[in-house]
């Protein structure tokens, strides 16, 4: 009795699955590449934080991000990929769920950082009265909004950053690697991004090349984490706009100092302020981030229907 043979189509289907995958990989390449690379393509021997050169910066990533949007259409193509949904809902660009997908990772993230804004809090003289009444200081907002470097830090780096590493290239892992992987490859692709920074330093010479990579192996590290974070937010949220808000928010923070935390005359209360905080974070996680709250999600069409993540 003679069966079907199957081996031919299967074996054309993995063939399928691998280029698929090569594709995706190169894809985020490229879109890495570009990125980094477009920092560079102004020669000049002033150092990054000078007003001229965050302009023309932000110009070059700010190009990358609005470019993004084709390099994922061409992934598409290339890939065979056909989904019920516009390139920009993929990337997370969407209406639905906006207000929750804005404020809930927010909360959540300021949940985490309960320890450090406790801190700040306690060395203000006006405590916590002080810290709301700076945040809410019309003077101090347009002391900001006119500063270079802040604008980099707060808008131009958590909008492109996100919008690329996040937004355009999750949408293209997802079908190779399926959603929960996927969280954890496209942070890589950001922090080796990251590695840029020793080209400065060295040009600068502002300190040895072993202290150069230490710094470099740490920033690969926390930026690896953090964009494992907001990875993780995109794909239960379905949007951008919570990462690039997260992102912002951590920026303006900086890493948590408990160096200083445990030096502090009430280390007590700052360090029960660092573990309520975590616990906080750790509860509200699945919660603040159930996809629920944020209607269906377009980049989980892209993935196979027994994915956990979506």
């Amino acid at each position: 009795m003679l069966e079907p043979e199957h081996g031919p189509v299967i074996q054309e289907e993995v063939e399928h699955s691998h280029v698929r995958c090569w594709v995706c990989v190169l894809s985020c390449l490229l879109l890495a590449c570009l990125y980094v690379g477009s920092l560079y393509i102004w020669r000049s021997s002033l150092p990054r934080d000078h007003p001229s050169v965050i302009k023309r910066r932000s110009a070059s990533v700010l190009l990358v991000s609005a470019l993004s949007p084709a390099v994922v259409k061409a992934w598409m193509h290339w890939a065979d990929i056909r989904v019920n949904a516009f390139v920009l809902e993929l990337m997370g660009v969407r209406l639905e769920g906006l207000v929750p997908a804005a404020i809930l990772p927010l909360i959540l993230t300021m949940a985490f950082y309960l320890g450090p804004l406790v801190h700040s809090a306690m060395d203000n003289p006006k405590g916590f009265s002080g810290e709301l009444q700076s945040l809410l200081d019309v003077q101090s907002w347009r002391w900001c909004v006119r500063d270079a470097v802040w604008l980099r830090n707060q808008l131009v780096a958590p909008v492109t950053e996100e919008l690329v590493f996040r937004g355009a290239m999750l949408p293209m892992l997802v079908p190779c690697t399926g959603p929960t992987a996927a969280i954890f490859i496209a942070p890589l692709f950001f922090g080796v991004a990251h590695f840029h920074h020793i080209i400065e330093q060295r040009r600068l010479h502002k300190d040895s090349m072993s202290i150069i990579l230490l710094v470099s192996g740490t920033q690969f590290l926390y930026t690896t984490l953090f964009g494992a974070f907001t990875a993780f937010i995109f794909m239960r949220t379905g949007h951008i706009v919570g990462p690039v808000v997260c992102h912002a928010f951590c920026n303006s923070q900086g890493l948590p100092d408990l160096t200083s935390a445990l030096q502090h005359p009430q280390k007590s209360a700052i360090l029960l302020s660092y573990l309520v905080g975590l616990l906080l974070f750790l509860v509200l996680l699945f919660p603040l981030t159930d996809p629920f709250l944020y209607g269906p999600i377009p980049v989980c069409s892209l993935s196979a229907p027994a994915a956990s993540a979506c």
